[in-house]
């Protein structure tokens, strides 16, 4: 998906934070489509954080415990704004197709 275009990944410090405080261990994180986590006995951890969606938090959203939190949304919008990454984005998806009306 077009998310970043032409901005590295690893530039951008999108990833969940696990407060084992918090956690109870529900495995609702497992269900990462992107496979973020890794299973442990003392329940998740982020295993492959570059590997999380910029700007998803479904798991925070979905976490029973409430034990999974995100950066601040402002950081990350920063960086779009800053780098053009909007534009760049609504161009591809344009070249791809994907703006036309059905």
């Amino acid at each position: 998906m077009a998310w970043l275009v032409g901005y590295p990944r690893e530039m951008i410090s999108w990833h969940p934070t696990i407060d084992r405080e918090k956690c109870v261990k529900c495995g609702m994180c497992m269900n990462c489509g992107m496979n973020v986590y890794d299973w442990t006995e003392d329940g998740p951890v982020v295993a492959r954080p570059n590997q999380c969606v910029v700007g998803c938090n479904t798991c925070a959203n979905l976490c029973m415990g409430e034990a999974i939190s995100f950066p601040d949304i402002k950081l990350l919008r920063d960086i779009y704004k800053r780098e053009h990454i909007w534009a760049k984005v609504k161009r591809q998806l344009e070249e791809e197709g994907k703006l036309k009306p059905k």
